[in-house]
């Protein structure tokens, strides 16, 4: 299978399959046959409200914020190619789809009860099958030195937001022939090619505006997604600029931060910069915790359902959850969410859940007209795991011309568009 086949037929499966399976389903469906209450409006969360609705069931959205600021893309706001509002999500489109929608933050999830306390409401809602998609939190005490607090000084913005402003401000006023830093952590960690293409971008701005700047990665892993892409792309866009540095090359995990003198140390080495970029470790979103859901820094789920294998009656999906080979990526859960949808729908009605298939997308842009990409296909392994379906997948082949890598540029704009309208309309 070449790899244009390949990704044509993934973008078909997910136009298609667990999209089409959730509105089957559910066409018998009607509204009181049950109430999904979903945390979390992000690419999951969202998904599982909008294909539930799309079912007849009654949907409650509670998140923490008015909106979704989405971070795939929000690279691009760093090089200023776009900006914040284009990765900003209303969720009115939810809304008029029927979905009840509840800003504020989760206090408490009473798992007996079957009811989720929300911080100001007048009283708790009560659910019969509960959704969180929560994302990630950071695991601050691994960097000695880094804390909440520090991130205004050395901004992870791997939470998109307020954090993206900051350090895209900060690489503003940096003066050219300055040295941009970035501490990657070691696997696994939200959107694993997300580092690399945000060197890529920042690059992009550096060419542009501040061609004498350098940047430094700091890397926990001797590997990284896509590397022989983006290596390759490095050295015919950027060349000299960009500097990865592994356990290898001096580089591994960072251990502590100096903020007053600008510092990273790594286990082998300390590096200076005039903008540093932390990304610490990670762990699943801290809501988990309310539940009893978390086994270690991760969620375990039922492959097919996505049901927590800790508590019955709760569906995790996203960053947050043990998925096997699938990455963090919102493609991932935009597709888990879908299948999440499908199988409460089925379990609401008593009914069996059905053997799902699962897809995985990530594109990356390395300049505006430079798009590498790499995609797969999933199926439940026989130890009940998500594993890749061999000769199913691909990365974008090397050497290609630049027509070939401006339409993956191209597809990497559509796909953040209809991936978009899908999710939050």
């Amino acid at each position: 299978m070449t790899y244009q086949n390949t990704r044509r037929d993934l973008l078909k499966l997910a136009g298609a399959t667990a999209a089409a399976s959730v509105v089957a389903t559910g066409k018998a469906f009607s509204q009181q046959a049950g109430r999904v209450v979903v945390i979390g409006g992000g690419f999951g969360g969202a998904t599982v409200a909008r294909y539930l609705r799309r079912a007849g069931v009654a949907v409650t959205l509670i998140d923490s914020n008015p909106n979704y600021i989405t971070c795939p893309f929000s690279n691009y706001v760093l090089s200023g190619v776009n900006q914040l509002a284009s990765v900003t999500k209303s969720f009115d489109g939810l809304k008029a789809a029927g979905v009840t929608l509840v800003t504020g933050t989760v206090t408490g999830i009473n798992t007996t009860a079957k009811t989720v306390a929300v911080g100001g409401a007048s009283a708790p809602i009560p659910y019969d099958r509960l959704v969180i998609s929560p994302g990630i939190d950071f695991k601050f005490s691994a960097i000695q030195g880094y804390n909440e607090a520090a991130t205004e000084k050395m901004p992870h913005a791997f939470k998109a937001g307020a954090q993206t402003t900051l350090l895209r401000n900060q690489l503003v006023a940096m003066p050219d022939g300055g040295t941009f830093v970035m501490a990657v952590p070691d696997n696994p960690f939200r959107c694993p090619p997300g580092p690399y293409e945000r060197a890529s971008q920042i690059a992009y701005y550096f060419k542009q505006a501040k061609p004498r700047s350098k940047i430094i990665i700091v890397d926990a892993k001797e590997a990284f997604s896509k590397q022989g892409l983006f290596t390759a792309a490095w050295a015919e866009l950027y060349p000299g600029m960009i500097e990865w540095r592994p356990p290898s090359k001096g580089g591994g995990k960072t251990v502590s931060v100096d903020l007053a003198a600008m510092t990273v140390a790594t286990e082998f080495d300390k590096v200076k910069g005039d903008v540093v970029n932390v990304i610490p470790p990670q762990r699943s979103g801290t809501v988990v915790d309310l539940a009893g859901l978390a086994d270690g820094d991760w969620c375990a789920v039922d492959a097919k359902t996505f049901e927590s294998k800790k508590v019955p009656g709760i569906h995790l999906v996203g960053d947050a959850i043990l998925a096997g080979a699938m990455p963090k990526s919102g493609f991932s859960a935009n597709n888990q969410g879908k299948i999440a949808a499908a199988a409460i729908v089925n379990m609401l009605a008593n009914k069996p859940a059905e053997s799902p298939s699962y897809i995985n997308t990530c594109y990356s842009l390395v300049a505006p007209d430079y798009g590498i990409s790499v995609a797969n296909v999933y199926t439940v392994g026989a130890d009940g795991n998500i594993a890749a379906v061999p000769n199913t997948g691909g990365v974008s082949p090397a050497g290609a011309p630049a027509a070939f890598r401006k339409q993956e540029a191209d597809y990497a704009r559509g796909w953040y568009a209809s991936i978009s309208a899908d999710i939050w309309g």
